[in-house]
């Protein structure tokens, strides 16, 4: 079937090519300004004031020049590590670092979106990353150490070579181009360049004048290269590929038929998360735009197809319905981040359809229906906004209460070296400067006797929820009452050493306040 529709597009296609200068210039007087707009959109609205979350400051501690490297679990992959390093060996300032990646992500979607010049008129490319970054998702991670913006900028990137090493056999840079696209989707997310490249693969056998071997082997050497190092490392620690892919699924809750699609929706409201998804469907206009995609998308390969390039629109939408299938059909729980990939695959026939409706094919705008499609990106715009704002406000909310903790903790005598283990010991070991630890779950990363070990050697806390009890080896250890957020409420530490007094030098190992064994209670006060 997809062959069917591709082939008479394809047959009908014009050869790509570079470009003369003037069509270059055209297409980056369009596609410029939409990397520098989301750019500065990321810099004014997300970056300033804003903390490295969970999953981040696990990417973050693997370069860090001042932290010790997090537990790194069999789903993760280093892609986005190599990104951040260059900074992260220099400096522990978030703000540098957010400011890094807003700059990189910003080129990213530009070269993305540079190579759809010659495929489709530069308005379409440059609508369609405008409407990308136009989501809060987009905008969010833009900045942040995490691979999923990354993985959508490959992908995009694989797409549109592959769309022009198919049609002109002499375009070598596209071929190039298409095995780095996949190469970092590999890197970034191997598990996805997988299914990347399978409605590749696919089209390239299904339809004839795309038949040439040459692509199917570029398509294999970018998942070979970008793969490559997550491979090897799963034989290293994990005993081979098939051990890590059965721990990562472990971690992920198992892999196999689950809908998840209403779980996606839910998130939309400004959750990073969803995890376990049971929350109600309250603000159902932040949906608007997901609900919207099938009928646009549709709406662009009609388009597409009326000025005789249905294949060009019609790949991408084929390829976003794989590379969303996993996130929407194999897990049980929701992060708007993973279909990041689809959503801008999707955004090229979304922008054709949006294109089609307020021009008449040479016979100019049609004015009425550009008012319309403009109020309704306008009610889109403030409604991504909105939540967008929603999202920052909770994370910096969150990174001040864990900058907190840290704080007492470092004036209870938990200073590096040291170690934190218990609830949310990632972010606030991360901002304390410690190692974390976890003697079980799925960061486990030490035993029991090893944290009595590294008790003997430095500094170590014990993060304890309400009315949960402290692991026995701590029970005895010094206890500081935790300063309350928003999030992050009635928890105490179980510290392993006396907090420092000016003049006596490092503090030693903690001592029972009382003959029972039992320890004192100390409320360590923090500037908030």
């Amino acid at each position: 079937m997809f062959a069917r529709a591709v082939a008479p597009a394809a047959d009908l296609a014009v050869p790509a090519t570079r470009g003369t200068p003037g069509q270059r210039t055209r297409a980056l007087r369009w596609l410029a300004p939409v990397g520098v707009a989301y750019t500065l959109a990321q810099l004014l609205l997300v970056v300033p004031g804003s903390g490295l979350g969970w999953d981040e400051t696990i990417y973050t501690s693997q370069v860090s020049g001042s932290v010790p490297a997090a537990f790194f679990s069999a789903p993760r992959a280093r892609g986005i590590t190599f990104l951040a390093a260059p900074v992260a060996e220099l400096t522990s300032s978030t703000a540098a670092l957010r400011v890094w990646l807003a700059l990189l992500s910003g080129v990213g979607l530009f070269l993305a979106l540079w190579v759809w010049r010659t495929l489709l008129p530069a308005r379409v490319p440059a609508l369609a990353g405008a409407l990308f970054a136009s989501l809060w998702i987009t905008l969010y991670y833009g900045p942040q150490v995490m691979p999923n913006v990354w993985s959508a900028y490959g992908s995009l990137l694989a797409v549109g070579c592959f769309l022009r090493a198919a049609r002109d056999r002499a375009d070598r840079a596209a071929l190039a181009g298409l095995a780095c696209g996949v190469a970092v989707v590999g890197l970034m997310r191997p598990p996805d360049a997988v299914w990347l490249a399978v409605p590749l693969v696919a089209a390239a056998l299904a339809v004839p004048r795309w038949r040439r071997p040459v692509l199917l082997a570029v398509v294999a050497l970018g998942v070979v290269l970008g793969c490559a190092e997550w491979v090897v490392e799963a034989y290293a620690r994990y005993g081979g590929l098939a051990a890590r892919l059965r721990v990562g699924s472990d971690i992920q809750g198992g892999m196999g038929w689950n809908f998840a699609v209403d779980d996606q929706i839910r998130a939309l409201d400004g959750r990073t998360l969803c995890r376990p998804c049971t929350v109600p469907w309250r603000h159902r206009a932040t949906a608007g735009w997901f609900l919207a995609l099938p009928v646009l998308a549709a709406g662009g390969v009609h388009a597409a197809a009326v000025a005789r390039r249905r294949a060009t629109v019609l790949l991408p939408l084929v390829v976003a319905a794989c590379v969303a299938a996993p996130y929407l059909f194999l897990i049980d729980y929701a992060a708007p981040r993973f279909l990041l990939p689809a959503y801008l695959l999707l955004a090229v026939p979304v922008a054709e359809c949006l294109w089609w409706l307020v021009t008449r094919r040479g016979d100019g705008p049609r004015p009425v229906v550009a008012a319309l499609v403009a109020l309704a990106c306008g009610a889109h715009l403030t409604v991504q906004y909105l939540v967008l704002a929603q999202a920052v406000r909770a994370n910096r909310s969150e990174s001040r209460e864990y900058a907190a903790v840290a704080a007492d903790l470092r004036r209870a005598g938990v200073r590096p070296p040291c170690a934190i283990t218990g609830d949310a010991s990632v972010p606030i070991a991360f901002a304390a400067g410690c190692a974390s630890r976890q003697p079980d779950g799925p960061n486990a990363s030490v035993t029991t006797e090893g944290l009595r070990s590294l008790a003997r050697r430095m500094p170590v806390a014990v993060l304890v929820a309400e009315r949960r009890q402290a692991p026995p080896y701590a029970r005895r250890w010094r206890v500081v009452v935790l300063p309350d957020g928003a999030s992050y409420i009635r928890h105490r530490a179980y510290v392993s050493v006396e907090p420092p007094r000016p003049g006596t030098g490092p503090a030693g190992p903690a001592r029972p306040a009382h003959a029972d064994g039992s320890t004192a209670s100390v409320r360590v006060s923090s500037a908030r």
